[in-house]
């Protein structure tokens, strides 16, 4: 298998995600060994299957979870900022889960604490990206929104 998540890569996803944060007046993440681990294994799940698809662990709630997928070798900036750039479809004024905007909500729900990033190379040069965080961010539960993805600052 190809390149794995450098220390130098899960910190600029990690970075990327604590800027935007910031802007939206929530705690910082930090990054957490055993979800780097879990989400190394499972980008190089992917790559091996080059399918994009979400892990049992996120379908079942264990975990929040985004995943980027690229026919290059892709920057952590480059993919923190393509999942935030979600912003534009989110609506402050009815906020709730809509399949457009997850990547950008479970980045600045305020309630998540930790993350951890894997990137693995497939055999054709596409990366896939894996991000996990914990506690699990965008549940869809009434009030859980209003509570945890508040508008950017001005």
């Amino acid at each position: 298998m190809g390149k794995s998540a450098s220390k130098q890569f899960s910190e600029e996803v990690l970075r990327a995600h604590n800027d935007y944060r910031k802007k939206h007046g929530v705690p910082s993440l930090k990054l957490c060994k055993k979800l780097n681990r879990e989400a190394q294994q499972y980008s190089e799940a992917l790559a091996s299957t080059r399918i994009l698809k979400h892990s049992p662990e996120s379908s079942s709630g264990k975990c929040g979870e985004n995943l980027a997928w690229a026919s290059y070798d892709q920057s952590g900036s480059e993919v923190a900022d393509r999942w935030y750039n979600e912003i534009k479809n989110y609506n402050f004024q009815s906020p709730g889960f809509s399949s457009g905007t997850g990547h950008f909500t479970a980045m600045v729900w305020k309630n998540t604490k930790k993350m951890g990033v894997g990137k693995a190379a497939a055999s054709d040069g596409s990366t896939f990206v894996v991000a996990r965080y914990e506690p699990a961010g965008n549940i869809v539960n009434s009030g859980q929104y209003e509570q945890n993805v508040f508008p950017p600052k001005k």
